[in-house]
C-alpha cells in the first residue's frame, strides 16, 4: 500500500483493514515524456553494444511517478481518500515521444472495526 499526495493507491480491488464507503469515479493522470538529443545519443551508443537503455528506463520511471501523482491528485478533487484498481498505459505519441497514464477509481474508505 503506497500514499501518493495524501491518498492511499493500491492496484487490488479493496484496501485491507479498511472498506469502500463511497465510490467517487475515475481518477486519472497522464504525462507525455519526449527524449532528448543527449538522452538519444547515448541510447544510441548502448544499442551497439546491448543491453538495458537507463537514459529511457529513468525516464519511463520519472513518467509513471508523475502520472501517479497526477491521478491522486485528481482523486482529491473527487473528494476521495483512496484509489482502487490502479493501471498504467502506456502509448507512442510520435517517434521520440511516449504518454503515461495511471488510472483507478477514486473511492473514500474507512478503517473497519
Amino acid at each position: 500500500m503506497e500514499t501518493i499526495e495524501g491518498v492511499i493507491v493500491v492496484t487490488t480491488e479493496t484496501v485491507p483493514g479498511y472498506r469502500i464507503v463511497e465510490v467517487k469515479g475515475l481518477a486519472r493522470g497522464g504525462t507525455v515524456k519526449a527524449t532528448h538529443i543527449g538522452r538519444d545519443i547515448m541510447a544510441a551508443l548502448r544499442n551497439i553494444k546491448g543491453g538495458e537503455v537507463q537514459e529511457y528506463t529513468q525516464m519511463m520511471a520519472e513518467a509513471r511517478e508523475e502520472a501517479l501523482r497526477r491521478m491522486a491528485l485528481s482523486a482529491k478533487e473527487l473528494g476521495a481518500n483512496a484509489v482502487v484498481n490502479v493501471r498504467f498505459a502506456t502509448s507512442n505519441v510520435g517517434s521520440s515521444v511516449a504518454e503515461v497514464y495511471a488510472y483507478g477509481t477514486a473511492v473514500v474508505i474507512e478503517k473497519e472495526e
